[in-house]
């Protein structure tokens, strides 16, 4: 069970007509995942590489984030777990996912800084307060109040989180 495959089991799950699919078109922020007023993932070929990330950072990230993030472009995906909505992050194009790299580089110079364990974001909650994290050793996903420690488990791991998520009602 792996983080790309129960991404792809995800986007199969939710019908084409949903309202999670629209989007505001921008034509100075293109994509190739845009269509008719609803956008669609794209797989990108070939995938997009977090080299560059793990080399700046002197750190190997945990294969199902480097999954998630590298197989396809995406528009934020609002969809439902147990707990309340979610919104799982992508990149929308290449510049996208340029930017979320850096993101992350900071996000684990922060982690560092503050001497806490190393996670990875890839989702937001209905509670600005927290997010969706990896836990980059153990590949958990826990939620993490941002700035500090994670302090929950959610899942063992990304895919099993996935595998867990509903349509989100409109």
């Amino acid at each position: 069970m792996d983080s790309l495959s129960a991404l792809e089991r995800l986007f199969s799950r939710i019908p084409q007509d949903h309202d999670c699919w629209r989007y505001q078109p921008d034509p100075d922020w293109p994509s190739p995942c845009e269509g008719d007023g609803r956008w669609h993932p794209v797989k990108r070929e070939p995938a997009g590489d977090f080299a560059n990330v793990e080399s700046a950072l002197e750190l190997e990230l945990h294969p199902s984030i480097k999954a998630y993030f590298s197989h396809y472009f995406m528009e934020y995906l609002r969809v439902g777990h147990q707990r309340g909505e979610v919104q799982l992050l992508g990149a929308w194009n290449a510049q996208d996912f340029e930017r979320l790299q850096q993101n992350i580089i900071g996000h684990v110079l922060m982690k560092r800084r503050l001497k806490q364990p190393v996670t990875v974001f890839f989702a937001c909650t209905d509670d600005d307060n927290f997010m969706l994290s990896i836990d980059n050793q153990s590949g958990e996903v826990v939620l993490e109040p941002v700035g500090k420690e994670a302090t929950e488990v959610l899942a063992p791991s990304l895919a099993a989180f996935l595998d867990s998520l509903t349509e989100n009602p409109s």
